[in-house]
C-alpha cells in the first residue's frame, strides 16, 4: 500500500552521534531524503551549496521567513538556519521520508506545524559529559573557544528532552543505529501513515455485503 512519508528528526548536543547516525540511516535506506538547511554562514572548506548547505544572504533567508517558505528557522552562533519547506512538503506526499539534523528550537517548530501529525522525533543523548566534551576534541572541526561554547549550550538543549517521542542514550553507535531503524520501520507503519488503509477496509466491507 502506498504512505505518507514521515519527518524524521534527530537532535542532540553537538557531539553526541546526530550527524555520523544520519548518515548512516542514509545508507541503510537510499530513498530517505535528507533535509537541507539554508544558513547565512560562511561554507566551510570542502562544502557544497546545495549538498550541504543552501547558503544565502540574511536578507534573502529573513525574506523566504517572511513569505513563510521556510518550515522552521533558528539563530545559532551568530547565523540564521532554516529548513525550506517546499521540498519537504513534496516529499512527503510522494510517500518519501525527510530526515532532519536539527535542534531543540527547530523540532517544536516542526512539531507545531502542519505537518505534525506526520513528525517522528528522537533525541540522541551522550552517554556522559565528559564522554561528549572528548568527541568534541576528538572530531577536530572546531578551536577551544568554539567548543566551549558548544559545551555551555549542551545542557540547555539536553533539557528538552522530554519533547520528543523517542530519547536514545548513544553509549554504542552500532547499537544506536541498530534501535533507529526499528524505530523508523514501525513508525512507517502507523495508521496515519497508510491513507489507502481505508480503502482497503471499505472494499473488505463490500466484500461481507456481496456475501449477504
Amino acid at each position: 500500500m502506498a504512505r505518507r512519508g514521515l519527518l524524521i528528526i534527530l537532535s542532540s548536543p553537538s557531539g553526541a552521534g546526530k550527524s555520523t547516525l544520519a548518515k548512516r540511516l542514509m545508507a541503510w535506506d537510499p530513498t530517505l531524503r535528507f533535509s537541507v538547511s539554508a544558513t547565512t554562514r560562511a561554507p566551510r572548506a570542502g562544502e557544497v551549496d546545495g549538498k550541504d548547505y543552501y547558503f544565502v544572504t540574511e536578507p534573502d533567508f529573513k525574506r523566504q521567513v517572511k513569505e513563510g517558505g521556510m518550515l522552521e528557522h533558528a539563530h545559532v552562533f551568530g547565523n540564521f538556519y532554516g529548513s525550506p519547506k517546499a521540498p519537504v512538503e513534496v516529499a512527503i506526499s510522494d510517500g518519501r521520508d525527510v530526515l532532519f539534523d536539527i535542534d531543540w528550537q527547530g523540532a517544536q517548530q516542526i512539531e507545531n506545524s502542519a505537518l505534525q501529525k506526520h513528525v517522528l522525533s528522537i533525541f540522541i543523548l551522550p552517554p556522559s559529559i565528559s564522554e561528549l566534551h572528548r568527541r568534541l576534541v576528538s572530531r577536530g572541526k572546531d578551536d577551544a573557544e568554539t567548543i566551549q561554547r558548544r559545551m555551555q549550550k549542551s545542557w540547555d538543549e539536553i533539557s528538552h528532552w522530554g519533547g520528543y517521542d523517542y530519547v536514545l542514550v548513544n553509549d554504542d553507535l552500532d547499537e544506536t543505529e541498530t534501535r533507529l531503524k526499528t524505530i523508523i520501520s514501525a513508525e512507517r507503519l502507523r495508521r496515519s501513515q497508510q491513507p489507502d488503509l481505508v480503502i482497503h477496509v471499505r472494499a473488505l466491507q463490500d466484500e461481507f455485503g456481496e456475501l449477504e
